[in-house]
C-alpha cells in the first residue's frame, strides 16, 4: 500500500460523470478528500465506490466545502482541486513535490488550456483582470488564481480563512503573503470540464466571484510579497 504524502480536498456539486477519472488518475500516495456539498446525482456514493474519504458539507459555497476538506485532512501536505474533471489529477504532483522538497510553501498551477474551448472567453478576460488585481495587491507575479494548488496542512489551519464563498482561493493567497510564505507558480493541464461549471461556466457566476474576491481584498487590505 502506497504511503500516503499528501491529501488532496475535491469540492463536488453533481459531479458523479467526472469522479471516476478524477479519483483514478490521483498519482500514487495521495489520498482523496471529496467534499460533498449537497450533490444529488450520488456522487457522494461514487467517490466512496472509488475509494474517496467522503465529507459532506451542507453549506453551500466553495470556501465552506474546501475548508471542510481542509479539517477533515490528516496528511502534512494537502492539495486543493476541482472534481469536475477540468484538471489531470495525475499532475497533482507539480504542486506538491516543490512543497514536499521544501522549495515553496504555497504552490499555485497556472492554468494551461489544452483547447480553447476548455476555458471560456469571459471567464479568460475575468481572469487576466483579477491577475492583475492580485499582481498590485501582492507584488507577486501571480498569473492564476486557479483551483489547482498545495501546503502544508498545519500552515494553511494558521491562516484562520474566514471566506466560505468564491474568495477563499485569493484570501489563502494573501493571508499566505501576509505571513513571509515563499509562493511558486507552476503550469497544468486544462481540460474540458464534465458537465457545467457552477462558477466560471456562466457570465453570472464570473462576475458573483469577482465580486467575492474582490470583498477579500478589501478586507485584508493590500499585502506585499
Amino acid at each position: 500500500m502506497d504511503e500516503t504524502i499528501a491529501d488532496v480536498v475535491l469540492p463536488c456539486l453533481d459531479e458523479a460523470g467526472a469522479l471516476p477519472g478524477v479519483l483514478g488518475s490521483l498519482p500514487p500516495g495521495v489520498r482523496a478528500i471529496v467534499v460533498d456539498n449537497g450533490s444529488t446525482d450520488g456522487s457522494a456514493e461514487i467517490a466512496e465506490a472509488h475509494g474517496a474519504l467522503v465529507v459532506h458539507e451542507s453549506r453551500r459555497g466553495f470556501g465552506a466545502a474546501v475548508h471542510a476538506g481542509l479539517l477533515a485532512a490528516t496528511a502534512d501536505i494537502v492539495a486543493f482541486c476541482d472534481a469536475d474533471g477540468s484538471f489531470d489529477t495525475s499532475e497533482l504532483t507539480r504542486v506538491i513535490d516543490p512543497v514536499a522538497q521544501g522549495r515553496a510553501d504555497l504552490v499555485l498551477a497556472r492554468r494551461r488550456p489544452v483547447r480553447y474551448s476548455a476555458w471560456p472567453t469571459h471567464a479568460r478576460i475575468a481572469n487576466l483582470a483579477l491577475a492583475r488585481i492580485i499582481r498590485r495587491a501582492t507584488g507577486l507575479p501571480v498569473h492564476d488564481l486557479g483551483p489547482m494548488r498545495a501546503a502544508r496542512r498545519e500552515m494553511l489551519l494558521s491562516l484562520d480563512l474566514q471566506d466560505r464563498r468564491s474568495g477563499y482561493p485569493l484570501e489563502m493567497l494573501l493571508r499566505a503573503v501576509q505571513e513571509g510564505w515563499r509562493v511558486e507558480e507552476t503550469e497544468a493541464s486544462y481540460l474540458l470540464r464534465t458537465g457545467r461549471s457552477k462558477v466560471t461556466g456562466t457570465a453570472r457566476g464570473t462576475i458573483v466571484a469577482i465580486r467575492d474576491m474582490r470583498g477579500v481584498i478589501a478586507r485584508v487590505g493590500e499585502v506585499r510579497a
